[in-house]
C-alpha cells in the first residue's frame, strides 16, 4: 500500500516475505502475548481496543483545514489530533522488493513496545513518535508511500495480512510525543527525487522550512 511500485514490477519478486517483524533491538511478540524469537513472526490476532477519540479533540478538529480524505490538516503546535489510520504489511504485493526494511534502510518494528508507522513526511517527519489512545504502544514515523503523500493519514506496521486486516482504516486520536526531523526527512527524499512523491515531499518540506532549501539543489 504505502510504496511507489507498480504492481507488474513488485509481483516479480518472490511471494513470500522474510523475517517481516524482524527488530534489531526488539523481541516479537506472539499471538498470546509471550515473547518470541526475534523474526518469528507468530501473531495472527491482536486486540485493537482504541478508545474513543475525546469530545476536547473532535471540538479542537472542527475548524481545521480538510486533506483529500476531510481530514483536519493540523499545525506542528498541535499535539492531540483525530488522524485517519490505514494498515500495511510488508508482504503486500507493493511492499515485497523492500522486505521488512522500511524507508530508512532499518527494520520495520512490531514489538510489544514500538511499532512502526509510515507518513508523509512533511507531515509527521522521519522519527516522530506518538501514542495512540487506549493502546499502549509508542509507534514511530520511520517509512512513507506515496499513497499517503498529501494527506494527514498514517499508516500502521503490522506483521501479517491478517492483522493488517484486523486494524483495517479507523479515525483515532494520538498525542504526538516527540516531532522527527525535518533535516533528516529532506536529506533523505533528497537523493530519491525521481520518484514523484518524494519530490512532493520535499517541496512541501521545504515550503514549510526555506532554510532547506539546499536539499534540492543536489
Amino acid at each position: 500500500m504505502t510504496k511507489f511500485l507498480s504492481l507488474a514490477a513488485a509481483c516479480i519478486v518472490p511471494l513470500i516475505c522474510t523475517n517481516c517483524s524482524t527488530s534489531t533491538d526488539l523481541k516479537v511478540i506472539s499471538a498470546n502475548g509471550v515473547s518470541a524469537p526475534s523474526g518469528v513472526a507468530k501473531i495472527k490476532k491482536e486486540n485493537f481496543q482504541t478508545a474513543q477519540c475525546s469530545a476536547s479533540a473532535v471540538a479542537a478538529a472542527a475548524g481545521k483545514p480538510r486533506d483529500k480524505h476531510k481530514m483536519p490538516v493540523y499545525a506542528f503546535s498541535d499535539r492531540n489530533r483525530v488522524v485517519r489510520t490505514t494498515a500495511y504489511t510488508c508482504s503486500e504485493c507493493d511492499h515485497l522488493i523492500y522486505g521488512s526494511k522500511n524507508a530508512t534502510g532499518t527494520y520495520l518494528r512490531y514489538t510489544d513496545r514500538v511499532r512502526s508507522a509510515a507518513a508523509d513526511w512533511s507531515f509527521y517527519p522521519v522519527g516522530t513518535t506518538f501514542r495512540i489512545k487506549g493502546l499502549p504502544y509508542l509507534y514511530v514515523i520511520d517509512d512513507y508511500g506515496s499513497a499517503l503523500t498529501g494527506t494527514g493519514t498514517i499508516d500502521l506496521y503490522k506483521p501479517s495480512k491478517a492483522v493488517m486486516n484486523q486494524w483495517g482504516r479507523r479515525n483515532v486520536e494520538i498525542t504526538i510525543v516527540q516531532w522527527g526531523s525535518m533535516n533528516r526527512s529532506a536529506d533523505i527524499l533528497s537523493d530519491r527525487t525521481k520518484f514523484a512523491h518524494c519530490r512532493q515531499m520535499l517541496s512541501n518540506i521545504i515550503r514549510q522550512r526555506p532554510d532547506l532549501a539546499s536539499y534540492a539543489q543536489r
